[in-house]
């Protein structure tokens, strides 16, 4: 599977694409509100909030409008002007999940969604969990969510946030909490740091 960068090296429009792509979703009534959901549902009013690989700025944006203190980071300049665009009352910063610690913690909730981890090189795949280990709260919770055939096996996921410190809290098919199970096509992780 190639990186996010390696895609945009290939292909420069690919982000104003992503980004439109995520606009006519909206406009055409698509629900793309779901993973934020279920984060705010997870947090306690007022969390600190970090949204590694925010993209477009949706799930932070839904987040802060709820009342929760949001991080947003990315390594796309396009994609993050974007998200300044439509919500400017949230932090945004331009940080490389493969290779730069994220923005101070500690964070209540750390939420990874939209197949972020699949556009991860597997040589930094460890250091990038063991940097948001690292600004995870003690109790705090990290939210991933990826679907299969990725390059990044679920077991072999589990196995190396375990290896970064994490510990596996309950896991669902679905950002509607679908149970997963052995068979599942896509993984939302819920994991402590505890």
């Amino acid at each position: 599977m190639p990186t996010w960068k390696e895609i945009v090296e290939k292909n420069p429009q690919h982000s104003v694409q992503y980004a439109a792509r995520w606009r006519r979703f909206q406009a055409e009534g698509t629900d793309i509100d779901g993973e934020a959901r279920m984060i705010d549902a997870m947090a306690p009013r007022g969390a600190r909030i970090l949204d590694a690989g925010c993209g477009t700025g949706r799930v932070g944006g839904y987040l802060a409008a709820r009342g929760h203190r949001v991080t947003g980071t990315d390594v796309d300049d396009v994609l993050l002007e974007h998200a300044r665009h439509d919500f400017p009352d949230v932090t945004w910063a331009r940080v490389d999940l493969e290779t730069e610690p994220q923005p101070e913690g500690p964070y209540d909730i750390i939420v990874l969604a939209g197949n972020v981890v699949g556009f991860i090189d597997p040589a930094a795949r460890g250091a990038m969990l063991r940097s948001l280990r690292e600004v995870l709260a003690d109790g705090g919770r990290c939210v991933i969510g990826y679907g299969a055939g990725r390059g990044w096996p679920f077991d072999d996921f589990l196995r190396d946030a375990q290896a970064a410190g994490f510990r596996e809290d309950i896991l669902f098919s679905s950002w509607d909490l679908r149970p997963f199970t052995a068979d599942s096509p896509f993984l939302v992780a819920v994991l402590r740091g505890d």
